[in-house]
């Protein structure tokens, strides 16, 4: 092989890998764009309960976090919202599991995890190893035999 097509390898060698890695990273970015809105749309979601509570003295139904859901910055990435409301009482602390979302990836950087609103308000992220035995914990059996229908 001369120094021309030696050249040439290491030139495509370079393009390819260049290539790979900026591909990862663009959808590393996707990733975390998605969780952050998901994150944001929680907190705007957060905000209303907060407001409701106020006005109300109550956390909202579930029909009113459906109907106001769609209104939500950044919804769209939220994806399915569980909300916890009816299982609620005047004896829960504060914080007890309001709603969740599960966020699923299959990327370098990011878990599969769940985006957790807090009675209080606060929102955080928690991974699937810290969520799951957490919600197990606080949800009834009859929590758990609603959920599976």
């Amino acid at each position: 092989m001369n120094k021309r097509q030696k050249q040439i390898l290491t030139s495509f060698a370079v393009v390819i890998a260049v290539t790979a890695v900026a591909v990862t990273a663009m959808v590393e970015l996707k990733n975390w764009i998605n969780r952050s809105e998901a994150i944001r749309a929680m907190e705007h979601l957060s905000r209303m309960v907060l407001q409701y509570r106020e006005k109300n003295g109550a956390v909202p139904a579930e029909i009113y976090v459906t109907a106001v859901k769609n209104d939500l910055q950044g919804a769209v990435r939220l994806g399915e919202l569980h909300y916890r409301a009816r299982w609620i009482d005047f004896g829960s602390t504060a914080d007890e599991i309001l709603a969740y979302s599960q966020k699923k990836y299959h990327s370098l950087l990011f878990r599969t995890g769940y985006v957790v609103l807090r009675l209080d308000g606060r929102v955080e992220w928690m991974s699937r190893e810290t969520f799951e035995p957490l919600l197990a914990s606080r949800q009834s059996p009859l929590e758990i035999e609603m959920m599976k229908e």
